[in-house]
């Protein structure tokens, strides 16, 4: 429409304006959560020294009148690809600015990539300078297609060299976003990416009026919310862990505890009865008193009867 038009145009007018100042025509990306990359122009970028890498990737995109469901409207068929190493990015690598320019570089990696497709500086839309410890600066290229040409390139990839090798596949990016407010966008939003890749995506969103920026950042945002949650889990794992902790610890120092007096009491209380029952006959005689043994009764012997004697005959 007139309104994409008018961006590209502003685009354009920034890559081919000499000025140093033609990169302030770049609009930002003020996505919140989104960290912003420092644009700068086409002829800036061209002016930088040969300490600087230049990597240069494409969007290619056609309008897409189909309806998900028959009811959800897909807007836009967008290409990206799934690289080697698990994260999606966008066709293209890095150009060695001593053989090749720009675009005979890029046409070079997508023709490796792809296999049938070629762009122009027409086709070029930002530069930026990336984060980290290496001096790259990332040029992103953006071309529209008709969905049946869109198609065919689809095609040609699976039969180009880096099929199933550098390049496992491409895949078309969701630009609606489902009644969950997760599916479709945001979802792929949650994907890993590479370098400058989602920065990228988001941008040419943006100033190419794909999708409107409000939706944008709402699936941003719902992106952010989404990983929240996670964390959560292993907070609560963390605190379950230490409160498992710190009762073990406290029931075993209080076992401990418990057995260590009782066994102390138990061994003091068995000592002192010892000593006790030790020392207890050693007093209890010296205070007794003497014992006198008692007389024994003298057994008198039995008085005898008195034998009379007989009386004698008196006569004689």
């Amino acid at each position: 429409g007139l309104a994409s038009f008018s961006s590209r145009l502003l685009v354009v007018m920034a890559a081919l304006t000499g000025s140093a100042g033609a990169a302030g025509l770049l609009p930002s990306l003020s996505v919140p959560g989104v960290t912003e990359l420092k644009p700068l122009s086409r002829y800036e970028a061209m002016r930088l020294g040969p300490g600087w890498s230049h990597s240069c990737h494409a969007m290619l995109y056609a309008p897409n009148p189909g309806m998900l469901f028959g009811r959800i409207p897909l807007r836009y068929a967008v290409l990206m690809q799934m690289r080697f190493d698990g994260l999606l990015g966008f066709p293209g690598g890095f150009v060695d600015r001593r053989y090749w320019s720009l675009e005979d570089g890029l046409n070079r990696v997508l023709g490796l990539g792809l296999g049938c497709v070629r762009l122009t500086e027409a086709d070029y839309l930002c530069s930026h300078l990336t984060e980290g410890p290496h001096r790259v600066v990332a040029h992103f290229y953006a071309r529209q297609l008709t969905l049946e040409e869109l198609h065919t390139i689809e095609i040609c990839a699976v039969h180009s060299r880096d099929h199933g090798l550098e390049v496992m596949g491409m895949v078309r990016v969701p630009l609606y976003t489902q009644k969950d407010r997760m599916g479709g966008l945001p979802n792929f939003l949650g994907n890993s990416f590479i370098g400058t890749a989602k920065f990228q995506l988001l941008f040419a969103l943006k100033v190419l009026n794909m999708v409107p920026e409000e939706k944008l950042a709402e699936a941003v945002a719902a992106t952010q919310k989404q990983k929240k949650p996670a964390a959560e889990p292993a907070a609560v794992t963390a605190a379950v862990t230490a409160a498992v902790t710190t009762n073990v610890t406290a029931a075993v120092t209080a076992a401990v505890t418990t057995n260590v007096t009782a066994a102390v009491t138990t061994n003091v209380t068995a000592a002192v009865t010892a000593n006790q029952m030790v020392a207890k006959p050693a007093n209890e005689l010296a205070n007794q008193p003497l014992a006198v043994p008692a007389a024994e009764p003298v057994a008198e012997p039995a008085a005898e009867p008195m034998t009379e004697p007989a009386v004698e005959s008196m006569a004689e």
